[in-house]
């Protein structure tokens, strides 16, 4: 999880990068093509003081529009909200709800070791820099976000985990135990890979 203030450190799941011609934080696209599929309701929150929505509805629109198993995933998800800023999670998901929470203002994260080398791929893939430091209580990472980079890893990755684990839900007939994080990691990691061009195409998105 990571640290908010390298003098205080809270841990956390979130992070942050600048691109060039950039207009309200995306880069723009001649022609973006408008969302096709049905999506469940989208219900937006309320950010709360300190945080940000850099996820608009239309932004989950257009992304589930990218996604090639939406007709099955989104079997039994009845809302996706945009949730207030939580310092404890970036994401979740219950019975037919995901959410995606309010990301802080401050563009710049402090993170764990552990965590940061675990997305380290995402991290460049989506352009987002990233530096080792250590203070009193030992090693950990600046990630530095722009506009842009919040917003694509907030699309690509915590919301894709948090999809993970209503497909786990809607998959697991034994009902017995959730296969939990571990399904959910991967299951984002997987359908990032397969969507990044399109996201890219679809959002204007320049790493």
């Amino acid at each position: 999880m990571p640290r908010q203030n390298p003098q205080k450190p809270t841990r956390r799941y979130s992070q942050r990068k600048s691109t060039p011609k950039v207009v309200d934080g995306r880069a723009q696209r001649k022609n973006r093509s408008a969302p096709t599929r049905t999506a469940p309701l989208i219900r937006r929150e309320q950010p709360g003081k300190g945080y940000r929505h850099f996820v608009r509805k239309r932004d989950v629109l257009m992304f589930v529009d990218l996604l090639p198993d939406w007709d099955e995933l989104s079997v039994g998800l009845n809302e996706i909200i945009l949730d207030c800023g939580n310092q404890d999670c970036s994401g979740w998901q219950n019975s037919g709800q995901v959410a995606i929470c309010a990301w802080e203002r401050e563009l710049i994260s402090y993170h764990d070791v552990e965590f940061v080398e675990q997305h380290a791929e995402l991290y460049q893939r989506l352009g987002i820099p990233f530096a080792k430091d250590e203070d009193d209580i030992g090693p950990f990472y600046h990630v530095q976000f722009n506009e842009s980079t919040v917003r694509a890893y907030q699309l690509l990755h915590v919301f894709l985990h948090e999809l993970g684990h209503h497909h786990d839900r809607i998959t697991n007939w034994s009902q017995d135990a959730s296969r939990g994080e571990p399904y959910a990691e991967a299951y984002a990691f997987k359908y990032e890979a397969i969507v990044f061009d399109r996201y890219v195409e679809a959002f204007g998105f320049c790493p």
